[in-house]
C-alpha cells in the first residue's frame, strides 16, 4: 500500500524524531523499504534503505535530521525492486526538489523513457521518482510551481497521492488521484499523509482533499485549489473524534471486513498495473506457445487457479491444469519440460510448498512464472518473472482482497489470450466522468483512460469489476448479516458450485473454517448426490453459488436437498426460479458467468465474518494459522 507523510514547520528543528513516530504509526499498512528527507535553507537531507522502520532509522540516524520540512515514505514495492536506490523519498536531476508517493503509477516505463530523453537524471525504476520527474519537466518549462503540478497530473495515469517539496521554499505541496491522503493542522505547524494514524498523535483538526485537488502547506495554513483551473476550494476542517485503533481499521470493527471493502480499489489499481504492464504481453505469447499449462498454489491461491482454469477454458479455449503445489511435485513434476509453462500463485511470495513445486519444476526445465503480493519476496526473485497483487498489505490472516486479485488477474490473462474484446455486454452502474483536459498558456495535457482492450459499444470489464464488487457488497450486506445468524448454531455446513462456482464454492467453505470453526464442506453441487446427501437432516445449511447459466442444474440439486429438510442458500444473480425453490436467495447484480462467479466470493467472506463474530472469536486471527506458511 505503502505510506507517505509530509511535515511543515516554521522554525529548524528536530525532525528526525516525528518523521520516525510517523512512520512507526504508517506499518500496518505493510512496507519493505524506508526513507527520510528534510528540507532547511536550501538543502535537502535524505536517507533510506530496504528494511524495518527500527533499523533503517537506526543505521542511518534518522533521529539527528533537523529542518523545516520534512517527509518520510513506507514503500510497498510495484515498480523496482525492493533496494535502497527504489526506495523513496526520490530527488528531481539537480537534487532541488524531492518527493514521495504511494500508489501506482501505471504509464511508469513510458515516462522514464521520456525523462531520459528530456535529459533529467533517472536513478530508479520507482514510480514515485517518476512523479518528480513530471513536476521537473514543467518547471524546467517555465511554469510556476503549481501549473507544473496541474500539468503533471495529467501526465501521470494511475491511482496515488503525492507530497514534494523544494529546497529553497518554506512549502511543501500535496495532490492526489485514487488514493487516500489527509491534511493536519496543528499549532504551529501543518501535516498531510497517506492516512490517519500518522496525524492523530500530533493534531485531531484535518482536511480531507478530493481527487484533484492540489494542497499547499505552509507552518500556519493550508490552501486548496482544483487541478483542473487552479481556482482556490473552500474545503472545510473537521476534528476527529474515533479512537487510533479504529481509525487504523478504517473505521470497521476488524481489519477482515476493511479488507473486504477494499477488494474494488486494488481490484481497480491491479487493472491499471496489469495495462501497462508490458511483461503481461511476453507471458500471454510464452503461454500460447506450451504444452501444457499448469496454475499451482496451496489454498486460497490454488481455489484462485482452479478459477482461472475455467477462464481460460471457456474464453480462450485452452486447457489448464490447476494443481496443490504438493501433489505437483509427485502427479506432474517428473513429466514437465521447457515445452511447458507453469504459474506459481501465493500471497506471500513465502509459500514453502509453492517454493518446493516452483524447485522441482526449475529441475525440470520448465518456464515458471509468479503471481505474488509481496514484490521482493522469495517466489518474485525465483522466477522469470512476477505479477504483482497489487494489494497492498493484507493484515487479517484470512485472505480476502488477495484471493479477489488473482482472480481478476487469471481473467485478465484469459481475455489476453483469447485476443477477445473485454467491452462489457451487460448492465452495468452510471459510467464514471473521465478528467477533463487541463489547459495552460495553451499548452494541452489530456488525462488519458488507461490503454487496453476496445471500449467502443460499452466500458471495459475491467473497468466495471470494482463497482458491482461494490454494489455487491451494498446489496448483500444486511441479508447475509441475518443469515450467518441464522445459521450460527450449525457446525457442519455444505457449500456447492459448479463450473467457474465450485472453486468459490471450496473458498467459502475454507473461510468459513479458517474463522468459525465450524466443518464447511466445498464441493462440486453435481457430486453431493453421490454420498454426502446421507448427512442432510432438518435445517441443515446448504449454501449453493450458481451461474447465471446453471440455473437449471442447480435447481435440481436445491431440490434433492430441499426434500430432505434442509435450508437451501443460493448465491446467484436474480432469477424467479431460483427465487421460488430456495429458502433464501442472495442477489447479485446482474453481469456475466465469469464476473458473477467472482462477486459471488464476496457474500461467502461476508458470511464467515458475521458468523465468526457472532460466536465471539476474532476473524483476524483465527487459531492455528499464520499469514506466512514457511513449513512443509
Amino acid at each position: 500500500m505503502c505510506g507517505i507523510f509530509g511535515y511543515v514547520t516554521s522554525k529548524d528543528e528536530e525532525l528526525g524524531p516525528i518523521l520516525i513516530e510517523a512512520a512507526k504509526r504508517l506499518t500496518y499498512r505493510g512496507y519493505d523499504s524506508v526513507g527520510a528527507a528534510t528540507l532547511n535553507n536550501g538543502r535537502i537531507d535524505l536517507r533510506k534503505d530496504v528494511g524495518k522502520v527500527e533499523t533503517v532509522s537506526e543505521k542511518y540516524n534518522f533521529a539527528e535530521m533537523r529542518g523545516q520540512r520534512g517527509i518520510t515514505q513506507l514503500r510497498w514495492a510495484t515498480f523496482g525492486e525492493p533496494s535502497q536506490i527504489n526506495s523513496q523519498p526520490h530527488l528531481d536531476s539537480d537534487g532541488d526538489m524531492v518527493g514521495a508517493h504511494n500508489g501506482n503509477v501505471v504509464n511508469n516505463v513510458e515516462l522514464r523513457e521520456q525523462f531520459i530523453a528530456e535529459g533529467m537524471t533517472v536513478r530508479s525504476q520507482n514510480d514515485g521518482e517518476t512523479c518528480v520527474h513530471a513536476v521537473e519537466r514543467y518547471i524546467n518549462r517555465g511554469y510556476e510551481f503549481i501549473d507544473a503540478i496541474r500539468l503533471a497530473y495529467g501526465d501521470l495515469v494511475g491511482d496515488y497521492a503525492f507530497v514534494i517539496g523544494r529546497a529553497n521554499d518554506d512549502k511543501l505541496y500535496a495532490f492526489k488521484k485514487g488514493s487516500g491522503m489527509v491534511v493536519g493542522l496543528g499549532e504551529g505547524f501543518t501535516c498531510v499523509s497517506s492516512d490517519l494514524p500518522s496525524i492523530l498523535p500530533l493534531t485531531r483538526e484535518v482536511i480531507r482533499p478530493q481527487d484533484g485537488e492540489i494542497v499547499t502547506l505552509w507552518a500556519d495554513k493550508v490552501e486548496v485549489r482544483s487541478v483542473k483551473d487552479g481556482k482556490l476550494i473552500d474545503r472545510k476542517q473537521e476534528t476527529v473524534t474515533e479512537s487510533m485503533d479504529a481509525v487504523q481499521k478504517g473505521g470497521y470493527p476488524h481489519f477482515m471486513l476493511k479488507e473486504i471493502h477494499e477488494q474494488s480499489q486494488v481490484a481497480r489499481e491491479l487493472f491499471h498495473v496489469l495495462n501497462g504492464n508490458k511483461e503481461v504481453d511476453a507471458l500471454v505469447e510464452k503461454m500460447k506457445g506450451a504444452r501444457h499449462l499448469y496454475f499451482i498454489g496451496c489454498g486460497t491461491s490454488y481455489h484462485a487457479a482452479s478459477v482461472g482454469a475455467v477462464y481460460f477454458a471457456g474464453l480462450a479455449g485452452r486447457a489448464v491444469i490447476p494443481v496443490l503445489a504438493p501433489q505437483f511435485i509427485a502427479q506432474y513434476a517428473p513429466a514437465v519440460s521447457y515445452e511447458d509453462v507453469g504459474i506459481f500463485v501465493s500471497q506471500s511470495g513465502e509459500t514453502k510448498d509453492v517454493l518446493n513445486a516452483l524447485e522441482a519444476a526449475e529441475a525440470r526445465g520448465m518456464a515458471c512464472y509468479g503471481l505474488a503480493n509481496v514484490v521482493g519476496s522469495t517466489l518474485t526473485k525465483a522466477t522469470s518473472f512476477t505479477l504483482p497483487l497489487c494489494c497492498g498489505y493484507e493484515i487479517s490472516v484470512p485472505a480476502t482482497k488477495t484471493f479477489t486479485n488473482q482472480v481478476v488477474t487469471f481473467l485478465y490473462l484469459a481475455y489476453k489470450m483469447a485476443g477477445k474484446d473485454a467491452t462489457a455486454g451487460f448492465d452495468t452502474p452510471p459510467s464514471v466522468e473521465w478528467a477533463q483536459p487541463v489547459h495552460l498558456h495553451r499548452t494541452q495535457v489530456q488525462v488519458s483512460r488507461p490503454g487496453g482492450y476496445s471500449t467502443s459499444g460499452g466500458r471495459n470489464i475491467f473497468e466495471v469489476i470494482p463497482e458491482l464488487m461494490d454494489k455487491t457488497l451494498e446489496m448483500v450486506a444486511s441479508q447475509v448479516e441475518d443469515i450467518a445468524k441464522d445459521i450460527n448454531e450449525w457446525n457442519d455446513l455444505y457449500c456447492l458450485g459448479y463450473g467457474a462456482t465450485y472453486p468459490i464454492a471450496l473458498e467459502g467453505a475454507l473461510k468459513l473454517k479458517e474463522i468459525t470453526y465450524a466443518h464447511c464442506e466445498g464441493m462440486l453441487s453435481t457430486e453431493f448426490k453421490h454420498g454426502p446427501l446421507s448427512a442432510v437432516s432438518k435445517g441443515f445449511p446448504i449454501i449453493f453459488s450458481a451461474g447465471p447459466k446453471d440455473t437449471n442444474l442447480i435447481i435440481s440439486g436445491i431440490n434433492e436437498v430441499n426434500v430432505r429438510g434442509a435450508r437451501t442458500i443460493v448465491i446467484a444473480e436474480e432469477d424467479a426460479r431460483l427465487r421460488a425453490n430456495a429458502d433464501d436467495l442472495i442477489v447479485l447484480p446482474k453481469s456475466d458467468p465469469q464476473i458473477s462467479a467472482l462477486l459471488g466470493v464476496l457474500p461467502l467472506q461476508l458470511l464467515s465474518y458475521h458468523m465468526s463474530v457472532t460466536r465471539g472469536f476474532d476473524p483476524d486471527f483465527p487459531r492455528n494459522l499464520s499469514k506466512t506458511l514457511t513449513v512443509d
